[in-house]
């Protein structure tokens, strides 16, 4: 399979400059963002990012292997995507006027709506994934008359009140007092205990990642999200896709929805939909879901947003759009995640602490186990119980430091590196990064100076 070659402007600046200090990001933002940096030597301070390399001011160049949590799909500060930004900012037409009819909001939506297929037809514009879940909850309840809400164990939906409503783990809820009320947590996977509850017909809405990110990239079973639709439509609760992280070509497809054959009531979009560069999010759905909400004039603002439809926002989507389809980006990860999983399960395949590699297109997850020999069960359980996310956190941290790769543990189960690049990686820079996390798993396996490094950071942590 032949590509075209991404976009890769040659950078025009000193990249070797000293670093400035953070310390008004430390007094007046969150000083304790800086301090985890410093402890896991992960604070650098970037100066040039490109495709999918990132450059310090020290010099370095790292390779970007998480995407901004999937936002940079299209690379970081594509070329044709600026462009379009400069241009939009140039032509000093109306951005945020509030009072008259944004055009290109228009041509975004028709373009969303024919790429994702099936019956959504009406897309509502908003500035995060977070805020498009909140749209989803107030959506749904005034559709279907309903107030219960459905979510899956292990989902990642956002940290807003009603998006925290949908996510079970308390580490995100902890001292936020009552959220909403009338939510239920299901097993993902499980059809028959989401029948049990679809059965009360007194649900809104079931929402599911089509893939769980932060659950540690877990993949649904092969029938699993075309029988919770049936159901769905058989008890009359919307069915929902929150595709922030596995939409636009992340997956393989425009919507990872489009491998398992479901034709959902909205879909939540974000993230990647501006090429990194300017919030925005979109909720698809059909006729009916919008018009229960925007039902005469008087509420023709019942439900809006001050940055919605935004002319720099909708540029910036529409320049995406182009450039996933002039790149064969879509395409381009099916390819190279195969490529990626293949080495990486070969590279990885006598390690008795790696039980697996798996994903879907370019989100991918390497699964780590607790290791059966003594020799590294002892050390590895002295370290899980400092805190159960260093085992992973330590990997992440050797990997930047001493090979140039940035990526991140899962937020939802520590056991699970996320493989996550910019679409526009190439095969020598899959190549490199395979090559790294060998070699740090490999010292994990054989060295002790890994451990002792492990608890010497750990011990330190108990303290930040």
């Amino acid at each position: 399979m032949t590509f075209p070659s991404p976009s890769s402007p040659v950078l025009d600046a000193d990249v070797t400059e000293s670093p400035s200090p953070n310390s008004d990001y430390a007094a007046h933002v969150n000083p304790q963002w800086v301090r985890l940096l410093d402890l896991l030597q992960m604070n650098e301070r970037y100066v040039r990012c490109q495709g999918a390399e990132l450059f310090t001011a020290g010099g370095r160049r790292l390779l970007d292997f998480l995407s901004g949590y999937c936002v940079h799909n299209t690379g970081h500060n594509h070329p044709h995507i600026i462009q379009a930004l400069q241009a939009e900012l140039q032509s000093s037409g109306p951005a945020m006027l509030q009072s008259h009819v944004p055009e290109l909001a228009g041509t975004l939506a028709a373009e969303l709506c024919r790429r994702a297929g099936g019956q959504v037809n009406k897309v509502f514009f908003c500035s995060s994934g977070s805020e498009g879940v909140e749209a989803v909850i107030k959506f749904a309840r005034a559709r279907t008359r309903r107030e219960g809400l459905l979510y899956c164990a292990g989902a990642f939906h956002g940290l807003t009140c009603g998006a925290l409503s949908l996510m079970g783990d308390s580490f995100w809820k902890q001292g936020f007092g009552p959220l909403l009320s009338g939510t239920k947590e299901l097993p993902f996977n499980d059809v028959a205990a989401l029948e049990r509850e679809l059965k009360t017909r007194k649900h809104a809405a079931f929402i599911v990642e089509p893939i769980q990110g932060e659950a540690g990239i877990r993949l649904p079973h092969a029938n699993y999200l075309r029988d919770a639709q049936a159901l769905c439509r058989r008890y009359g609760t919307l069915f929902v896709l929150d595709e922030v992280q596995t939409g636009l070509g992340r997956t393989g497809k425009f919507l990872a929805a489009q491998h398992f054959g479901v034709d959902p009531d909205m879909i939540v979009l974000a993230k990647a939909l501006s090429g990194g560069l300017v919030p925005v999010a979109a909720v698809l759905m059909t006729d009916e879901v919008y018009e229960s909400v925007y039902d005469s004039l008087k509420r023709a603002i019942i439900h809006t947003s001050t940055y919605s439809e935004n002319s720099l926002a909708m540029r910036a989507g529409l320049a995406t759009l182009e450039v996933l389809d002039r790149e064969n980006l879509a395409e381009r990860a099916q390819v190279l995640g195969e490529y990626l999983r293949e080495q990486l399960a070969h590279a990885l395949a006598d390690l008795e602490m790696v039980e697996g590699v798996h994903g879907m297109g370019l989100m991918c997850g390497i699964r780590f186990r607790a290791p059966g020999s003594i020799r590294l069960r002892v050390p590895y359980e002295a370290f899980r119980r400092v805190h159960g996310g260093m085992f992973g956190q330590m990997i992440v941290r050797r990997l930047l430091r001493d090979h140039g790769m940035l990526t991140q543990i899962c937020g939802n189960n520590f056991m699970v590196l996320k493989a996550a690049p910019p679409l526009v990686i190439t095969q020598a820079q899959i190549d490199e990064f395979v090559l790294a996390v060998a070699a740090v798993l490999r010292d994990v396996h054989t060295s002790s100076a890994f451990w002792s490094d492990a608890l010497s950071l750990a011990r330190r942590a108990v303290n930040v």
